[in-house]
């Protein structure tokens, strides 16, 4: 199974040729996809790549597939700003629990991230010793990655000093200790794999996670620069190959 993870920016509006061009060269079995809030964007990329597209009005997360879905639901904990989306493919067990954390860069919003975070794990907790994975925008820095605080704009470098002047990166961390692999750094323990901004890329914000017990089902890993996307979005899609009966 071939699974794409694709924030298209603010709906997509006006640009769901570019990011079905860039979608159609990953040629990915599943598409989630973070900022989805414009169902009609998601019908039309939808219809352009011939997937079947599932969305609803005014909800971060949709997704696009090529094979049958036997359920999807949307679930939105009290502190999450955005609901995760879960995904099972027909005939099998495998679920996907897509995500779209809090953004902005500061002390304070990485405290909020970590609270979804540990909501989400308490939602998913029936199906955490069975094969899933966790994929989307996490809108944070893995362990040891660094930000570098003069690249961003100053509205924003002022928010970083004003919560503290230092973000400790906790969300990931916590994905880590509950046993997961990072399914880009486990390939690729040398590589940036920066994903955001695509015209400047200096952060990697985009991860799939996947239970360390299920490591033998991870295939491939890579952040995608094929096509026009700089045209599509500001995120680079992260596509990652599974193993899935």
């Amino acid at each position: 199974m071939r699974l794409l993870s694709y924030n298209i920016r603010h709906g997509g509006s006006g640009r769901a040729h570019a990011i079905a061009d860039v979608i159609a060269r990953a040629s990915p079995d599943i598409v989630v996809l973070q900022e989805a809030t414009r169902g009609d964007v998601v019908r039309d990329v939808g219809t352009r790549l011939s997937m079947q597209a599932v969305s609803e009005e005014g909800q971060s997360l949709a997704f696009l597939s090529r094979i049958p879905i036997a359920h999807h639901a949307w679930h939105r904990p009290r502190v999450s700003r955005h609901a995760f989306l879960e995904i099972q493919p027909a005939g099998a067990t495998f679920r996907i629990f897509g995500l779209h954390l809090s953004a902005v860069h500061s002390a304070w919003t990485e405290r909020r991230r970590t609270l979804e975070l540990r909501a989400l794990l308490r939602g998913i907790a029936a199906h955490q010793h069975g094969f899933h994975v966790l994929v989307g925008d996490f809108n944070t820095l893995a362990p040891g990655e660094v930000l570098e605080v003069r690249q961003l704009p100053a509205r924003l470098r002022a928010l970083v000093w004003l919560s503290g002047g230092t973000i400790r990166w906790r969300t990931i961390r916590r994905v880590l200790d509950a046993g997961y692999l990072d399914a880009f750094r486990t390939l690729h323990p040398d590589t940036p794999g920066l994903t955001f901004p695509v015209w400047n890329p200096h952060v990697r914000l985009d991860y799939l996670f996947l239970p360390s017990a299920w490591r033998a089902a991870l295939v491939a890993s890579e952040v995608v620069s094929d096509g026009p996307v700089r045209e599509a979005s500001d995120h680079l899609p992260l596509l990652t190959e599974l193993a899935v009966d």
